[in-house]
């Protein structure tokens, strides 16, 4: 075999006493604070959007794998979390059909197509939102608060506009996805995560301390409020907490986790600084998602005695 042939096996790779079902339970308990602020301010349409999303993630699964004579896996919650996650990635004003195209795109595409939980190589609701941005770029770009159209903190940012008052960034009183809006919610969140031992430090501190480090170098400086808005705006801390952490797309070792973490934070500031769109965290996730094979070929420990030639398990 050739010494420099990379041989992966199937995700996730981590090792933990905690059953799928568990896990999954915790990361959507850890996400119903954001989930509740977000239909309480945008109302009815936030929770339909939400139950459209969760209803056709499991439906989904549950078609795939009875027409492919698969083990049914819908019990074990990760769909509904797929679900979840992609409506918390959603404007309230989309229409229903976007939700149904959005969670039947991550599910079957790119979910059940390459096997299933544990074989996906990206985290299935980030890519079913870029999908959808990128066929859909006005319906997912509209922005509502109050009735009223409004633009995103970071596009004010970006194009050097008037900003809302940081407490209205931090706690959700603008327009944006309704999963995004409020850090104090997801910040509730991450924190039962990390007490819980469901995720650890490295992914998402490390790529939040990136993108602050380099929007200082790159952008306007090292200001508290210029800072700020760059870490509560927009969807760094959804990503950095709960989408970059995923099992299936992310590296195992501590060293595989810094690299990743430490890439998806420069292209996060890479993007929102110099692209022609205002955030970067989706896109930054889903090209590091591709570059773990990579990371986890040179960063997975050898086995004593098999020379340059492993299998990362």
């Amino acid at each position: 075999m050739s010494d420099n042939m990379l041989v992966v096996s199937s995700s996730p790779h981590m090792r933990s006493n905690e059953s799928t079902q568990r896990i999954m339970r915790d990361v959507i308990i850890a996400l119903l604070p954001a989930t509740f602020f977000g239909i309480y301010n945008f109302g009815l349409d936030a929770l339909l959007v939400t139950i459209i999303s969760i209803l056709t993630c499991v439906i989904s699964e549950y078609l795939f794998q009875k027409v492919a004579d698969r083990r049914n896996t819908v019990m074990d919650l990760s769909a509904v979390l797929t679900g979840l996650l992609l409506a918390l990635n959603l404007p309230h004003t989309v229409p229903f059909w976007i939700p149904i195209l959005g969670g039947s795109f991550a599910i079957i595409i790119v979910k059940q197509i390459f096997g299933g939980l544990g074989q996906n190589f990206m985290n299935p609701a980030l890519a079913a939102r870029a999908f959808l941005v990128l066929s859909y770029a006005e319906i997912m770009t509209n922005w509502q608060y109050d009735g009223l159209t409004t633009a995103t903190p970071l596009s004010l940012l970006k194009s050097g506009a008037s900003m809302p008052p940081i407490q209205d960034v931090f706690l959700g009183n603008i327009g944006g996805s309704m999963g995004e809006v409020s850090a104090l919610a997801l910040l509730i969140g991450a924190a039962y995560l990390l007490i819980r031992k469901i995720i650890t430090w490295r992914i998402p501190f490390l790529f939040i301390g990136t993108v602050l480090l380099f929007a200082g170098i790159l952008g306007d400086g090292f200001s508290v409020n210029y800072l700020a808005y760059q870490l509560f705006s927009g969807g760094l801390i959804l990503g950095a907490f709960f989408m970059a952490t995923d099992y299936s797309s992310s590296p195992v070792t501590p060293i595989g986790q810094i690299i990743f973490a430490i890439g998806a934070g420069l292209i996060t500031v890479l993007i929102r600084l110099y692209s022609g769109m205002d955030e970067g965290v989706s896109y930054a996730i889903l090209f590091m998602n591709l570059c773990v094979p990579i990371i986890e070929k040179y960063t997975v420990p050898k086995a004593f005695g098999e020379g340059d030639t492993y299998e990362a398990k």
